[in-house]
């Protein structure tokens, strides 16, 4: 785009959206295991607030229409296959959530030390085999 100039400024990510199988399933994990508390629960979409950010899950194949609300248009929207992102955790809580984890039967996939950043990721998978991370502080310079 030849000519177009600068964009303007992007502040944050503001959603992670997840396309899930099974909503009910997919809700009990992340209100039991990761302790989220839906902003709104809904067969179509459920919402979680995280800081400054959403977390939502929406039923696989439930947006490939339109949705029509008062204020417009939300174009269809889908997608398939495992997708990953990040949670912040404090330092120092990696061992309580692998204890937390084993006892509600989730499996620890993988963990790394990032020496660069001197952090600590955490990676297991939701029902729905999307890769989840848990992140220390330092990862990325931001977590």
């Amino acid at each position: 785009m030849s000519g177009a100039g600068e964009p303007p400024v992007l502040k944050r990510i503001l959603e992670t959206c997840v396309y899930v199988a099974d909503m009910q399933v997919a809700r009990d994990f992340y209100e039991a295991v990761m302790g989220l508390a839906p902003q709104f629960p809904e067969e179509r979409i459920t919402g979680y607030r995280l800081g400054d950010g959403m977390l939502l899950l929406f039923k696989a194949g439930g947006t490939l229409q339109p949705v029509q609300t008062p204020g417009g248009e939300i174009p269809p929207h889908d997608g398939s296959g495992p997708a990953h992102f990040a949670f912040s955790i404090e330092a120092g809580q990696e061992a309580a959530w692998k204890q937390h984890l084993a006892a509600h039967g989730v499996a620890l996939e993988s963990g790394v030390h990032w020496r660069k950043d001197n952090s600590t990721s955490l990676y297991f998978r939701d029902p729905d085999g999307h890769l989840v991370e848990l992140a220390t502080p330092g990862l990325w310079g931001i977590a």
